[in-house]
């Protein structure tokens, strides 16, 4: 989604609708995931430049408006950059403020399960608007993109992504596509993440779809530990 559609007619409901995103997406998720969300929806609220597709606020600002450090402020942007949430634009360097924008798209793949639980005047007014995002998704599933191909899906891991990637796409290229296997033993699964943040959600939220197509092909789960 561009800038145009943020400030142009009717990009209020545009805007309140992602902040409802980000908030029912948090509110689902742990104490940590919580936190994150408030402070961006915070900066969201109070400072971002719709006009400019861009967020430009010095450290001791956002210190001053989350009651926190300015350590704890750096951690918390980094761990929104690497969940693919905010993108750098310019890097604060020689005194200069750090420039970031919203990525949209990874906010709407990020709350999506989160949708139905507002409300369904919620959820199919948001598909409608990123429809074709979600579209392209599911596209994407049969090309080099995925780690998972019909025809050699020959080990277990293999196998229990193919099944996540057929039961729902769209989930699947947000949240599985890049889980890794390290090991099996006594019931324990063994898996690599590529971000904590994405531990977290899944952890929280697909926990049940994950180890339902992994115990069809490894047996009884008692315990998925993410390294």
């Amino acid at each position: 989604m561009d800038a145009q559609r943020m400030t142009g007619p009717g990009a209020g409901v545009v805007k309140y609708d992602l902040v409802t995103s980000l908030s029912v997406a948090g509110l689902n998720g742990p104490p940590v995931l919580q936190t994150s969300m408030m402070r961006l929806i915070s900066l969201i609220t109070a400072r971002y430049n719709w006009t400019q597709d861009e967020l430009c606020v010095g450290q001791r600002e956002m210190a001053r408006m989350w009651s926190v450090n300015e350590r704890t402020v750096k951690r918390e942007v980094k761990r929104l950059t690497e969940a693919g949430l905010l993108i750098c634009k310019r890097a604060g360097v020689k005194g200069r403020v750090a420039t970031y924008r919203l990525n949209i798209q990874r906010i709407v793949e990020m709350s999506e399960p989160c949708w139905a639980l507002v409300g369904p005047d919620f959820e199919a007014r948001m598909q409608a608007r990123h429809g074709s995002a979600s579209v392209k998704v599911v596209a994407l599933k049969d090309y080099a993109t995925s780690p998972v191909k019909t025809s050699d899906a020959d080990t277990p891991w293999e196998r229990t992504l193919q099944r996540l990637s057929e039961t729902d796409p769209s989930v699947f290229q947000s949240w599985f596509a890049k889980v890794g296997f390290c090991s099996f033993d006594a019931g324990t699964l063994q898996l690599t993440v590529p971000t904590r943040f994405s531990e977290r959600y899944i952890a929280t939220h697909l926990m049940g779809p994950l180890t339902g197509a992994a115990e069809q092909e490894f047996g009884a789960i008692h315990k998925v530990v993410f390294v």
